[in-house]
Formats: C-alpha cells, structure tokens, sequence
C-alpha cells in the first residue's frame, strides 16, 4: 500500500534535514536512519524521494545541491509562500500572504526555471504554466525546497 501524502511528506522533510548535515554514502544508510526516526521507507521510496528532492549523488555520497541565485531569489519570499497545489497537469497554484502574490511571481520569473512557462499573480494567489506534468512536479519540488 503506497504511503500517505503526509507520511511522504515527512520522509522527505527528514532525508532534507539528514542530507544537510552531510552526504549519505548509499540510499540503504538513509533508509536506516529514517527506520531509526520511527519512519518507514524503503530503497525505491527512498530512491523516489531523493529524486524530488534533487539530490545528487558525488563521490561522498547523495546530498542536496548547492543554493543557486534562483534558489536565493526564492529564499527571499519563502516566508510568503501558504501553499502549493497542482491544479491538473499543466497549472500549479500558489497561496502567498495577502499582497505577496506579485512579489512571489517576480522571483519565480527571475529564477528563470525552465519548467516554467509563465506566471501571473493576484493578490494572495500565483498561478504558474509549466508544458508537461513531469515539468510540474520539477517546479514544485524546487519551490518546496525554498520553503524547508
């Protein structure tokens, strides 16, 4: 039976916490270290949530990317950001803070991603085009990264 949305959302916020202390030699080391947080996962959910992540596996092992100027760029709206929702395959919404919806747009055009197709903000909501689901998925991942 495939995790909960909450329990997977768990998984990764813990493997994010891990791997900014330092690289993991193999998906089994983390695997361990979630099963010692009372976490269940297994290699492929692993492997899964490291890809969602962005992690990247070196010589030492599977770690998180350095920040990027795009990565900065979000930092600096991250406290703005309430939710991200895809709404189908094509569309993703994001709640901000009341009157932050423009500023949040902005940064994502100067981030330049190209998963992006465009962007249009509202008040208290973004709304984001990107081509394909795969593009969507990309997106949302490295905007969750920001807000972590």
């Amino acid at each position: 039976m495939p995790n909960s949305t909450r329990e997977q959302m768990q998984r990764r916020n813990v493997l994010r916490e891990l791997l900014q202390r330092g690289p993991a030699s193999t998906q089994k080391t983390l695997v361990q270290a979630l099963s010692a947080r009372g976490l269940h996962a297994t290699q492929s959910s692993v492997s899964r949530d490291l890809h969602e992540l962005g992690a990247i596996k070196t010589g030492q092992g599977y770690r998180l990317p350095e920040p990027t100027d795009s990565q900065d760029e979000m930092n600096k709206v991250a406290e703005f950001l309430r939710e991200i929702l895809p709404a189908g395959p094509h569309l993703t919404v994001i709640r901000t803070a009341i009157g932050a919806a423009q500023r949040v747009a902005l940064a994502l055009d100067r981030c330049d991603w190209p998963e992006m197709v465009g962007s249009i903000g509202g008040d208290d909501t973004v709304f984001v085009a990107t081509d394909s689901a795969a593009a969507q998925k990309l997106l949302i991942a490295k905007i969750e990264r920001t807000r972590h």
